[in-house]
């Protein structure tokens, strides 16, 4: 146990931790070992020797009247008489608190193999506390991994730098498939830690959130904040639809994340198997926002029914535009406004519609402007 404190520096660097909190660790790992060898009834305290390069263990003894009526039971060993105390010098009174050194190699083999699972586990659980924190704060951000085991039921295990994460099968998009050793992108949905199973990280790539951070990635106008993400709703692997905001006149934030020739929105659709990305401009107004959100159909007239409710009018030409294959473009209108909508239609003019690119990726900026 000579020169314990020369290892330090060493586990701290190779587990990535403060030299402080290894200090703590081994302190704490001595007093549990005292507590298992010598007893749990006694208290301990572990102070530092940066000149010997040790930890010194002590026990805390009471000071207690030559007389006093706990001596002789079962716990007079945390008792010391004033007399007794003051036999080496030292200036005590009953009551005062005295440490009385002990050594652990005098319980031989027994402590020293207590001593080395304590400092194991209580090395091992900072380098948990560590880790938990670090990606307790990326919950809601991206990380990659590589693919090291896909189960029976579909689910994909990861290897993320020092830590395993899952990517269950729930969480992955309809149709997509990976193979051990793919290299994958995803979003950390929820960090939680137990004593039996330790860290356990849960990935998602079909939440709303995966898309906003992918954006993010590929529009530098979201990531310096010049262009808000206002609202965002998604049926993983078909379609999204996002609302965009900018506090800048000039910034055209659904221009800045299409990107020119749709080379932003195209690489954040490859990357969720093609699924077809509406992006717009955000407004307050519900009415505007939500016959912006209707796109590609053309919306006559919007009117706020109930707190959560609406009815749109389009003309019947714009029917199919405004439902969508399956309903999907309804329920994605409904889904990023906040309200259920009501179609109604109207005898109107029939309107010109603007063309969609070939990949499925609308661009509505120059549809529903201020």
């Amino acid at each position: 146990m000579e020169k314990i404190l020369d290892i330090v520096d060493s586990i701290a660097h190779e587990k990535g931790l403060k030299s402080e909190d290894v200090r703590e660790a081994l302190k704490a790992a001595f007093i549990n070992t005292a507590k298992k060898v010598i007893g749990e009834r006694f208290d301990y305290e572990a102070t530092l020797n940066d000149e010997k390069k040790t930890i010194d263990l002590f026990q805390k003894l009471e000071v207690v009247a030559d007389n006093d009526p706990r001596l002789g039971l079962e716990d007079d060993k945390r008792l010391i008489t004033v007399s007794e105390a003051r036999k080496d010098g030292e200036i005590v009174d009953v009551g005062d608190e005295l440490l009385n050194e002990i050594s652990l190699e005098v319980f031989g083999r027994t402590a020293s193999m207590t001593l080395h699972n304590e400092v194991e586990f209580h090395i091992q659980k900072l380098v948990e506390d560590v880790v938990y924190a670090k990606y307790k704060n990326k919950v809601g951000k991206i990380v990659a991994g590589t693919v090291t085991r896909i189960d029976d039921y579909g689910n994909t295990y990861l290897e993320i730098r020092e830590i395993k994460a899952l990517l269950p099968r729930k969480n992955r998009i309809k149709g997509e498939s990976f193979d051990v050793g793919n290299t994958i992108n995803a979003i950390v949905k929820s960090v939680q830690i137990n004593k039996k199973e330790g860290i356990n990280i849960e990935l998602s790539r079909t939440t709303p959130k995966f898309l906003e951070e992918l954006l993010r990635l590929e529009v530098p106008e979201i990531e310096d904040g010049n262009v808000i993400i206002e609202k965002c709703a998604r049926i993983p692997g078909e379609r999204a639809k996002i609302a965009l905001f900018s506090n800048k006149e000039n910034i055209d934030p659904v221009g800045a994340a299409v990107g020119v020739k749709g080379v932003r929105i195209n690489a954040v659709s490859n990357e969720l198997m093609n699924e077809s990305i509406d992006v717009i401009n955000y407004s307050p107004v519900p009415e505007i926002f939500i016959s912006r959100a209707m796109a590609p159909a053309i919306v006559n007239n919007v009117v706020i029914t109930d707190k959560h409710k609406a009815k749109v009018v389009i003309g019947s030409d714009q029917k199919a535009k405004a439902i969508g294959k399956s309903g999907i473009n309804i329920r994605l209108a409904s889904m990023l406004t906040g309200y259920e909508i009501e179609l109604e239609e109207s005898a109107g003019l029939k309107k010109e519609q603007p063309k969609e690119q070939n990949n499925g990726v609308s661009l509505l900026s120059s549809l529903f402007n201020d």
